[in-house]
């Protein structure tokens, strides 16, 4: 379950976007119901499926040649910010209200409180679902009592959904792009936060990977979509 667990500096936001060299938000710490429940040291929350890797056979190698940059799926034009108030994610039967969240005194993204599962909360500063840029939102994977909203996180796969009701009374829909752990120490940043300005993306993030009663977490599980349309 997410809470900051050492300071960083505050991810820097410009109009709609984040700005590269935003640092990896910790979350980190928590796992009391896997300490209760004797899972301590153990996996903690499911994990997504590896990429599958293609075979081939030595005579059918091909010759190496540098890989082209990855392309980015289309997506639905940006619409106008507006305050998140809702979140649906069919395929792991979350249905969660949406607050929003600012800076820790540490200049760390806060998090829900930790005794309201089935809360997420929208980084306020960066930009809103649905609006032009990578918009964050996070939610615990569990806390002392058991299981919390983003603890099934990792069992997203592309082609999945995400909808996200606003305020404005539209729901911007995502359609899920990739699923990755990554260590709390080596968290790309850049990749996590960067948005692009003419593009609506999001990013669900959440503990993952083993847990540990002394460190807590050893990753977090990120989730990244893109906007693919609109209703309301």
């Amino acid at each position: 379950m997410p809470r900051p667990d050492r300071p960083a500096r505050a991810p820097r936001v410009g109009p709609g976007r984040w700005t590269a060299g935003a640092l990896a938000l910790a979350l980190a710490a928590g796992g009391g119901w896997l300490v209760l429940h004797g899972t301590a040291d153990r996996t903690g929350p499911p994990l997504p499926a590896p990429a599958p890797v293609p075979s081939v056979t030595p005579s059918a190698a091909p010759t190496p040649t540098p890989a082209p940059a990855p392309s980015l799926p289309p997506s639905f034009p940006p619409l106008a910010a507006s305050v998140p108030t809702r979140i649906r994610i069919p395929a792991i039967k979350v249905d969660a209200p949406v607050t929003g969240l600012g800076l820790t005194p540490a200049h760390q993204i806060a998090t829900p409180p930790m005794d309201q599962r089935n809360l997420t909360g929208w980084y306020r500063d960066g930009p809103a679902p649905g609006a032009a840029g990578a918009a964050l939102v996070v939610g615990h994977a569990d806390n002392r009592s058991g299981p919390a909203v983003f603890y099934r996180l990792g069992l997203l796969r592309p082609g999945d959904t995400v909808e996200v009701a606003r305020k404005d009374r539209r729901t911007a829909v995502f359609t899920v792009d990739a699923v990755r752990v990554f260590p709390k120490q080596d968290f790309p940043d850049t990749l996590v936060y960067g948005g692009v300005p003419t593009r609506s993306d999001l990013r669900l993030i959440t503990c993952g990977g083993r847990f540990d009663r002394r460190t807590g977490y050893e990753s977090n599980t990120v989730v990244f979509a893109h906007l693919s349309a609109t209703r309301g």
